[in-house]
């Protein structure tokens, strides 16, 4: 899973929000001139990036300037069609959690498609993934995006807007599931398929016994 530490009010270090590096931040209390003097805003902050040395702006513990925040890098092994609906789902994050869960949801269908299912029922592919020997912690990822993805759809017992961190961590979840299913099953192949040719072919000659 991607290492991503997220912008957070007083946080002393995080992935900054303009250079994306993970690094030390400074924060200080905003000052605005007044008449030749200077008035304090309390329930505001400067926070400064020490390696770009840019300042983002929080207003009453959250961010202000800039607009959006990146919460989490998609996967790079997302594939494209998957990739477009997270990336929608991120730029709309913090207007709406609970839009952005619905369209994670549909990220979540095509995924199972990849993944050779039918894309049609979450709850059958899940089943289906499951008879063919799917890792316990991959499920259980699976059948977490499926329960807050419904929630989305259709409102029950999870209240998505009112908890966005449930929906922050759907995105967390997603990168999960192709860096487990996607990413280290291609690593293998392309270690086993650097074999000399000799020991691959007596692999396969074992194999067929």
């Amino acid at each position: 899973m991607n290492d991503y530490s997220p912008a957070k009010f007083r946080e002393t270090a995080f992935h900054c929000v303009f250079c994306n590096v993970y690094t030390e931040q400074r924060w200080y209390f905003t000052k605005f001139g007044n008449n030749g003097g200077y008035t304090t805003f309390d329930d505001m902050e400067a926070c400064k990036c020490v390696k770009c040395g840019k300042l983002s702006i929080w207003k009453n513990k959250k961010m202000i300037f800039p607009e959006q925040q990146p919460i989490v890098m998609p996967h790079p092994d997302l594939p494209i069609t998957i990739r477009n609906y997270f990336d929608e789902a991120l730029s709309i994050f913090y207007k709406s959690p609970r839009g952005a869960t619905a369209l994670l949801r549909l990220a979540i269908q095509q995924l199972l498609l990849e993944l050779g299912e039918k894309g049609n029922n979450i709850n059958e592919d899940i089943k289906s993934l499951v008879s063919k020997g799917l890792p316990i912690k991959i499920q259980q990822a699976l059948d977490y995006c499926r329960v807050i993805g419904n929630n989305a759809v259709h409102p029950g017992e999870i209240n998505i807007d009112d908890s966005p961190e449930i929906a922050e961590a759907l995105f967390k979840m997603i990168n999960f599931i192709i860096e487990e299913m996607i990413t280290k099953p291609k690593e293998v192949d392309e270690l086993f398929n650097s074999l000399p040719s000799g020991a691959l072919t007596a692999i396969e000659k074992r194999d067929k016994k």
